[in-house]
């Protein structure tokens, strides 16, 4: 059943595909009453190989419709490619506050013992100027080898976060075995998306490299922020794109994993 998506959430949270489910599902669990909605804007999926200007364009055009519709006390912007190139813009084209999910870059360092770290993420996050400014503050002593898997980030969206543990590790594997040839001993997930296939990168690093993710830092800053109301915990899954009937399946099935309802078009 949809819900109606007319009325006034807490938290909204905007990405181009699914990968930021996981970001609402750690809020949640620190949350249970909170009410959010999820915008994925399908329309413009994926942003990891659109230029900067076309991010900023898509995701002010995206975030306008989420702000008239669900009207949130704070927008969690749970892509990594629209916060390192447009959480600037956003922030200056809405009143209402954002969290951005920036590459963990800073934690990677402080945790990595030889100085070298794998950055996994869209072709446009690792190549952004955002990005090269976080290993230049944070990591100026550190080797990165980043890749952009654009591939592996449109399979997680299309086919396997409902798909086996074999077939997922065998997806991740050739990333993480470039990253084992280089000698890193950290990885940075930053592409939302990874998460959901977390579980298999950790399997294929193994226990000598350690994996890292922004959820817990980006979900305590949107507590600090704006503080849960009291009631029943409520949420909701929009799209921006056209679906046809094997879409909306997909994309209802990903709800109903995140135990939040369906609500079609934004």
């Amino acid at each position: 059943m949809q819900e109606d998506s007319g009325k006034a959430y807490q938290y909204a949270f905007l990405d181009s595909g699914t990968g930021g489910l996981p970001y609402l599902a750690q809020l949640r669990s620190h949350a249970p009453s909170c009410s959010c909605a999820y915008v994925a804007d399908t329309a413009h999926f994926p942003y990891g190989e659109k230029t900067r200007d076309e991010v900023i364009r898509f995701s002010l055009a995206t975030t306008r419709r989420l702000v008239e519709r669900f009207r949130p006390e704070l927008v969690i912007v749970a892509c990594n490619t629209i916060s390192v190139a447009a959480l600037e813009a956003l922030r200056e084209a809405f009143s209402v506050p954002f969290v951005g999910t920036v590459p963990a870059i800073k934690l990677a360092a402080a945790r990595s013992k030889n100085r070298k770290i794998g950055l996994l993420a869209t072709e446009r996050t690792v190549r952004d100027p955002y990005t090269d400014a976080l290993i230049r503050d944070f990591a100026p002593d550190c080797e990165i080898v980043r890749i952009g898997d654009s591939t592996l980030i449109s399979r997680i969206e299309r086919e396997l976060v409902t798909a086996g543990r074999e077939e997922r590790l065998a997806a991740v594997m050739p990333s993480v075995e470039r990253f084992r040839a280089a000698g890193v001993d950290t990885i940075v997930l930053a592409c939302t998306h990874f998460l959901h296939v977390d579980a298999e990168i950790r399997e294929a690093a193994g226990p000598g490299i350690g994996i890292i993710d922004s959820r817990e830092g980006v979900v305590q800053q949107a507590l600090r922020l704006v503080t849960p109301a009291p009631g029943e915990g409520s949420g909701v899954f929009s799209v921006t794109g056209g679906i046809d009937g094997a879409a909306e399946e997909r994309y209802r099935t990903y709800a109903n994993l995140f135990g939040i309802s369906w609500g079609g078009g934004l």
